[in-house]
């Protein structure tokens, strides 16, 4: 498992944070992320609305086991994202009473999927993968990410479930990289090639990907990537913060076009942000609205 890995604080002033916010000068707001490129683009979001509201941060980059590791240890205060309740419920589950669930940043879900190129007729389902002239031509070797993440652990169900082993299939885990790399390697070669994918991800701004029928349900459908916070932390969020915490929603294309512009397009997390909020202040202003008065 890779350790977590820091990123220095945000550097504004505590006499700006006090004029800002009203809070006492004090710790950092500890932020964990999940190591991967589109939870760092919802990350950016995050980022840029906190320093607009005068909050110091600092980031802790880590694998998924150990990011929720981390949660419940106190050793980070929001962690940016929990897919719930089917990929990452059952890491918080132990804690939950510890957390404040807030927005949902976006509606994930994982997939087996081939590239649109192979013929929907000989391929549609995850059991034709079985078929002998399917056999034939796919790639055996399946290539995953890290071995905490949901996909990876639904994917070694799939495995087992479809008794895939016994034609030759092998599911491996590896880095998001190792992934992608694995999946355009076999298109720019036009070989045939299961990706075990999600949305949002930037692979399908960059290609088109069909999503193979698994009716045994062991993807798990929709989950809801939402902000979890610790309880312990509530009274050093000002109430202006967790307004649009709890409001903020960015939808599964807008992930997938930031995580293209930071994968692809060179940008930071925040400066694909600051980019995309630019250009939809009327959203973020949906976010910032208070509730009226009950």
């Amino acid at each position: 498992m890779s350790a977590p890995r820091d990123v220095p604080a945000d550097t504004a002033r505590a006499a700006d944070r006090e004029a800002t916010t009203g809070l006492p000068s004090g710790a950092p707001l500890r932020i964990g992320v999940i190591d991967l490129s589109f939870h760092a683009a919802s990350s950016g979001v995050v980022a840029a609305l906190l320093r607009r509201d005068g909050i110091p941060f600092e980031f802790r980059h880590a694998p998924h086991e150990a990011l929720f590791g981390l949660l419940a240890n106190d050793e980070i205060d929001l962690a940016i994202s929990a897919w719930l309740p089917g990929s990452h419920g059952a890491y918080i589950q132990p804690f939950e009473d510890q957390l404040v669930k807030l927005g949902v940043l976006y509606q994930p879900y994982a997939i087996w999927g081939v590239p649109d190129e192979v013929p929907v007729q000989e391929v549609e389902a995850v059991a034709d993968l079985l078929k002998p002239a399917v056999v034939a031509r796919m790639r055996k070797t399946i290539q995953g990410i890290g071995p905490g993440a949901g996909i990876s652990r639904f994917s070694r169900e799939i495995m087992d479930a479809y008794r895939l082993g016994e034609v030759g299939y092998e599911f491996r885990n590896g880095s998001l990289q190792d992934c992608v790399g694995a999946f355009e390697s076999a298109v720019q070669a036009q070989q045939w090639v299961v990706v075990p994918l999600w949305h949002p991800q930037f692979l399908h701004n960059r290609h088109r990907i069909r999503a193979l029928r698994e009716p045994l349900g062991l993807l798990r459908g929709q989950d809801e990537a939402t902000l979890v916070l610790r309880r312990s932390a509530l009274s050093r969020v000002p109430a202006r913060t967790l307004n649009w915490m709890r409001r903020i929603s960015l939808g599964n294309a807008v992930v997938a076009a930031l995580d293209d512009q930071i994968s692809r397009g060179g940008l930071t997390p925040e400066g694909a942000a600051a980019d995309w909020m630019a250009r939809h202040p009327e959203i973020v202003a949906s976010w910032e609205a208070q509730e009226p008065p009950a």
